[in-house]
């Protein structure tokens, strides 16, 4: 416990939770929390090679839970609900991550308010009245926040997750970073790492790029060119290259796959928002594997 008891840090290999609870039962939901938290991450090393495979080949080969969610979510920007982008189960793994210790709390106990972050990515659940804020953090060298996050118990949204270039994962864009609310942190990771590779510009001598099996043996992005450095870019180049990425992130809040987004790129920045109350109703409409991707 840190903060003097306010919260909960769990932390084992790369999973690195920050996690506050309110209500009278938070301690079962905490302790719940923790012995979830025990063998998560070697049931995701257990299917890693399966995790690190392109969606579309997957199919129904996972078993576990969050590996299960992390399927769903890449999936539905693999398949028809969107133009078709290259993904892995990779892409959602921190928010899946923070959707599985959420969900367990909540099912320990009724609970006022509760937020698991994992490294950025948070999921999210506000009873009537409740609220949460969250400070939007473009590069984590620079604590500087371009814009803050207010989201309503109303609002339908159960994740924010923030992709980027300085992020801890591979970008085959040059965002600095995006932020998208969801109705789970599994949809709003899928989403954000997807609207942060299309913030690019093809063939600008500005960007530096690299095979991304250079940088990570194991990466799931084998053969894909990920940015390793974004030189200065004119005004002109930011507005093309936020366009790009505006536009995917409209497509995204038009299907009602998110809530909205906040893209941000050497001190510009964009943003798109649609009618979140709807989230919840969308995401179990059309197939089983969308409300699973919300549970």
């Amino acid at each position: 416990m840190i903060n003097n008891g306010r919260r909960l840090h769990l932390q084992h290999g790369p999973i690195d939770l920050i996690i506050e609870a309110h209500g009278k039962n938070s301690a079962t939901a905490y302790n719940a929390a923790v012995v979830r938290f025990e063998t998560l991450l070697e049931e995701l090393v257990e299917e890693l090679p399966l995790l690190r495979s392109v969606t579309s080949c997957v199919n129904n080969q996972l078993t576990g839970p969050v590996a299960t969610r992390m399927h769903c979510a890449a999936s539905l920007f693999a398949e028809k609900f969107t133009t078709p982008k290259f993904t892995t189960p990779m892409i959602a793994v921190a928010g899946s991550v923070a959707d599985e210790i959420l969900n367990t709390m909540l099912s320990s106990t009724e609970l006022e308010k509760v937020y698991v972050n994992n490294g950025g990515d948070i999921a999210l659940h506000l009873s009537t009245g409740q609220s949460y804020k969250a400070g939007v953090v473009s590069n984590p060298q620079n604590t500087e926040m371009p814009a803050t996050i207010t989201v309503q118990s109303t609002d339908g949204i159960g994740g924010i997750a923030t992709s980027g270039r300085h992020g801890r994962s591979l970008s085959l864009g040059i965002a600095d970073s995006v932020t998208v609310m969801a109705a789970s942190a599994s949809v709003a990771d899928a989403a954000a790492t997807l609207i942060a590779n299309e913030v690019t510009l093809p063939g600008n001598d500005a960007i530096v790029r690299v095979p991304a099996e250079q940088l990570d043996p194991d990466t799931d992005l084998y053969g894909q060119a990920v940015t390793v450095e974004v030189n200065t870019l004119t005004q002109h180049e930011k507005d093309l290259a936020l366009a790009n990425g505006l536009n995917y992130a409209r497509k995204l809040v038009n299907r009602q796959l998110i809530s909205g987004a906040f893209l941000t790129l050497q001190g510009s920045s964009r943003s798109v928002y649609g009618a979140s109350e709807s989230l919840a109703e969308a995401h179990t409409i059309d197939t089983d594997k969308r409300a699973l991707c919300n549970a």
